[in-house]
């Protein structure tokens, strides 16, 4: 037996349902690690990543307490690449050593959930043992985002700019269906995790 957990990297697209599948795993028995709360722990006043986005971007995209205002940041890098490469530069080795400390405490037994948007486009979906990715379709995914609040402009800019879903899930070993009612979900979700679980004992 490895001496490690049995690592699944969680992604998919914008407002696909990866934080309701992640809650789901988690009550099927799996650990998870959100990445995207992490960030949130980063960018809060004081924190190492509100310090390196100070740093590459000015104070001016602080908010009045000294955290990341966040909404402003992902105006600024949203239609920049070479921003946003500055700021993935910055922040994501900082993910990455948390998560690699936080599979450190985990015994071999564990089905490590990591749940991140970009992992497909960083490439981090290779240092996991399985790549699972939730799906539904992109007008759902805009309905499902301005359903949250996302002003369906920045929604679509969104869209646009993350890499198709139909690309991810062509390298996922586990392919999670959200495009149905959530009693549906629930149901493609479990059997998804007796795929895991069968992965993870051949690895």
């Amino acid at each position: 037996m490895s001496s490690r957990p049995c690592t699944v990297g969680l992604t998919g697209g914008l407002a696909s349902g990866k934080s309701t599948v992640a809650g789901i795993l988690e009550g099927l028995g799996a650990v998870v690690f959100d990445c995207d709360d992490h960030v949130h722990d980063l960018y809060a006043p004081g924190g190492a990543g509100a310090m390196d986005v100070a740093y590459l971007f000015g104070d001016g995209v602080l908010d009045p307490e000294g955290g990341v205002d966040r909404a402003l940041l992902a105006e600024l890098v949203l239609g920049d690449p070479a921003s946003r490469a500055r700021l993935e530069g910055a922040i994501h080795p900082l993910v990455r050593s948390a998560v690699e400390e936080w599979l450190a405490t985990l015994g071999p037994r564990a089905v490590a959930v990591v749940e991140a948007a970009l992992l497909v486009e960083t490439g981090s979906w290779r240092n996991y043992d399985l790549l699972a990715v939730v799906w539904c379709d992109a007008d759902q995914q805009l309905e499902r985002a301005v359903a949250r609040g996302v002003p369906a402009d920045r929604a679509r800019g969104l869209l646009t700019a993350q890499m198709p879903v139909n690309e991810k899930r062509a390298l996922a070993q586990v392919a999670i269906d959200n495009s149905g009612t959530r009693d549906e979900l629930d149901a493609e979700v479990e059997r998804a995790w007796r795929e895991i679980l069968s992965l993870c004992t051949q690895r």
